[in-house]
């Protein structure tokens, strides 16, 4: 009796650990297993290799001669500007323009002289193209009074029918003693030439100033007191 009461407890007991194991083949009952949550998959999964974006081409080494961009893997073909020739046209419009400019540098420099100064402001006066006064302080009293006397009359002024104002063509001078300079100019107006002479002395402030005028034949032509 207690074999059969074994045996029968052997049986309940292996029923029960099949219906544990959830097993599913013959002569097994029960429920389907369930799926832990927990549990890793037994399938492995194969991760996608790494995709390598490709490399682009190395770009041709194009060198730009020109305003063009160059196309895609085309290099720009160098541009050359042939040298121009001068024509003699314009090597002669160029040296005409130099001597031009040396001309007036040279003319600027010769003005500043003491007798070149005096001769244009002179000329400028007894033309009539500026008043007595501007000398004024840079004659002395028997010059300015002389001045005063020729302006009016204005020997200089060119004759009726020409247009070209007087100017001074050439200046020279005779130093006597220091401190002392006797000049003479050729003033030209036109094919019209007249001669000029005036005295200039140094004073104490080391200012030169006209000490008096000759105006030669033209002056004979003014009263004196007029």
């Amino acid at each position: 009796m207690r074999e059969g009461v074994r045996a029968t407890d052997r049986a309940t007991t292996t029923g029960e650990g099949v219906r544990r194991r959830g097993g599913s083949g013959p002569g097994r009952s029960g429920p389907p297993p369930r799926k832990d949550p927990r549990r890793p998959r037994t399938t492995p999964t194969t991760a996608a290799p790494p995709t390598t974006p490709p490399t682009p081409p190395a770009p041709h080494n194009t060198t730009i001669t020109s305003g063009t961009p160059a196309s895609h893997g085309v290099a720009a073909r160098p541009t050359t500007t042939p040298p121009t020739t001068p024509t003699p046209l314009t090597v002669t419009r160029a040296a005409a323009v130099s001597r031009s400019a040396a001309a007036a540098a040279a003319c600027r420099q010769r003005d500043r002289l003491p007798r070149y100064w005096f001769a244009n402001r002179l000329v400028l006066t007894l033309s009539g193209q500026r008043p007595v006064h501007t000398l004024l302080g840079h004659a002395l009293p028997a010059a300015y009074d002389r001045l005063i006397e020729l302006a009016p009359h204005a020997p200089l002024r060119p004759a009726a029918g020409r247009a070209t104002a007087p100017v001074v063509r050439r200046c020279g001078e005779y130093q006597p003693r220091h401190g002392v300079i006797e000049a003479f100019a050729r003033i030209a107006s036109g094919d019209r030439l007249s001669a000029l002479a005036f005295r200039l002395e140094l004073g104490a402030d080391a200012r030169w100033r006209c000490a008096a005028i000759d105006l030669g034949p033209l002056a004979q032509m003014v009263p004196d007191g007029s």
